[in-house]
């Protein structure tokens, strides 16, 4: 063939990959637009979308129960699949548990690293202490108008300590239902690394006659010590959903070494005797929420109606820390675009309550009469910013969150200043204001409970946190084996310095 004839082959050859590359190229730069958009689409909306409605997480307290209750719950009532003890152990039986537990340890050392998944042992207690106090509250909650002495509904306030229904609800369904990998459920006590107490100590608390309570909180207290695990800590790992300040309290004082689940850490003496509570042992856990969320729509909807610069809507009457209140009241009370009013937990206020937050910017959060309260987690879930007004509180999983980044923090001797408050809160810039409201929306998914418990949610919070403990209760636990009592100093809960910002003596020296 003539070098001509080549030159005329290639030519014509090449005529049909330049018609195909031309077509493909521009197929090629829109598929990659196209995943380009999905995928920021994607990061910028946290909302899920689900194609069946029953995919979709439960997040009241009431209607995930009767679920829970009439579904799951006879699922649930065979025969123990674990090693609880039903009767009283000895302490050789706490020996036997203790060297399992060193030949898994010395298994694992080399293989599996400190970390997730955290392993729990749920006890599988009698009835009376777990599903007939569920029952006792599903069966009385639409029929009572019961009412604290500062005018609570009782059932409400169940709902916003409701914590130990939410994640034992969690923990003991099947595998394959649930969504967590920050915690595994175990069967066999010398796999755990901690041991959960499913009593329901609000339920009882408030539902119960007082006599009959405390013989309650008696015989569980009896039925937890007496097991294997319990007498070889001392109860270090063992974890107990105390989240109301008043529940369990006739017997703390026999499980201050345990791990308690707490709104906050009251350090007045009011609630927790000096050396019940520490950071260090002990983990603070969210309210449930009294209002509804105001997701993406609403909050996209709600943005230009707005129009109030704070709100607050409460007891203004309080005790202890919560005296400030009413200094605020006084402070803030006929202030343009600021509402201030009296209310109450019932229905009626949960719905003045929501609609207020929706229409505010910022919402008041001062201290009652602990340094908690459930409203800054109603002010949260409404993408009204927090204004917290409590020198005292600690907040929940501030390992993991930073609330400077989604709430204003400010002290109570500034607060109660003449127009002080209210001129800070308008010397934020816009851009200042929208950035307070985006971490808001972001965060507000880390305080709903749920059903099925969902990633990043409170209850992965609480396990993640759980983790960061682990080593310190190793190393507690394996000291009191071993420490001769007396010989030495042995550190205890009491000997930590309380939480507290009131100034001391010796304070000029630490500064």
């Amino acid at each position: 063939m003539s070098g001509k004839q080549q030159n005329h082959h290639r030519t014509t050859s090449s005529r049909p990959r330049s018609k195909t590359l031309f077509l493909i190229i521009p197929l090629v730069a829109f598929s990659l637009l196209v995943i380009l958009y999905t995928f920021f689409s994607s990061s910028a909306q946290p909302s899920v979308s689900y194609v069946n409605s029953s995919d979709r997480p439960e997040t009241s307290f009431v209607t995930s129960l009767e679920h829970f209750l009439i579904h799951k719950a006879p699922k649930l009532t065979s025969p123990a699949r674990d090693d609880t003890v039903r009767g009283e152990s000895d302490d050789d039986d706490a020996r036997k548990l203790d060297e399992m537990v060193f030949e898994r340890e010395n298994r694992l050392l080399s293989e599996d690293p400190v970390g997730f998944p955290i392993k729990v042992y749920v006890y599988e207690m009698p009835k009376k202490f777990t599903f007939d106090l569920l029952w006792l509250f599903h069966n009385t909650y639409k029929e009572t108008s019961n009412a604290t002495s500062n005018g609570s509904p009782v059932h409400r306030l169940i709902e916003q300590h409701s914590i130990d229904y939410w994640l034992w609800a969690d923990l003991i369904s099947p595998e394959s239902e649930r969504r967590l990998k920050s915690v595994v459920r175990v069967h066999k006590q010398q796999d755990a690394d901690f041991f959960y107490v499913p009593f329901f100590t609000t339920i009882s608390f408030f539902l119960l006659e007082k006599q009959q309570c405390k013989a309650l909180y008696r015989e569980a207290l009896k039925w937890v010590t007496d097991q294997p695990a319990w007498k070889r800590s001392e109860g270090r790992d063992h974890i107990f959903p105390i989240h109301h300040p008043w529940s369990f309290k006739s017997v703390r004082k026999f499980v201050k070494k345990a791990i308690w689940l707490l709104p906050d850490m009251d350090s007045t003496g009011n609630w927790y005797k000096p050396g019940q509570v520490s950071l260090e042992k002990d983990l603070i856990l969210p309210y449930v929420p009294n209002v509804d969320i105001c997701d993406a729509k609403c909050l996209s909807e709600s943005a230009p109606r707005r129009t109030t610069l704070l709100f607050f809507r409460g007891r203004l009457k309080r005790n202890a820390g919560g005296k400030i209140r009413a200094k605020l009241g006084a402070e803030l009370s006929g202030i343009k675009d600021v509402i201030i009013s009296e209310g109450t937990a019932g229905e009626g206020g949960k719905l003045a309550a929501q609609g207020g937050m929706r229409r505010s910017l910022f919402c008041l959060c001062p201290a009652g009469d602990t340094p908690s309260s459930a409203r800054l987690f109603d002010a949260i879930v409404s993408g009204c910013i927090p204004v917290i007004v409590s020198d005292e509180l600690e907040f929940p999983f501030e390992g993991i969150l930073n609330y400077k980044k989604a709430a204003v923090l400010v002290s109570s001797s500034d607060a109660i200043q003449p127009g002080w408050l209210v001129n800070h809160l308008r010397s934020l810039k816009p851009f200042q204001i929208k950035e307070l409201q985006n971490n808001l929306a972001q965060y507000s998914r880390h305080f709903l409970y749920s059903s099925p418990a969902q990633p990043l949610g409170p209850e992965d919070l609480t396990w993640r946190m759980m983790a960061g403990k682990l080593v310190n209760i190793k190393l507690h636990t394996r000291r009191s084996q071993r420490v001769v009592e007396g010989s030495r100093s042995i550190c205890r809960c009491d000997c930590w310095r309380p939480n507290s910002t009131a100034s001391n003596s010796f304070s000029p020296l630490l500064s």
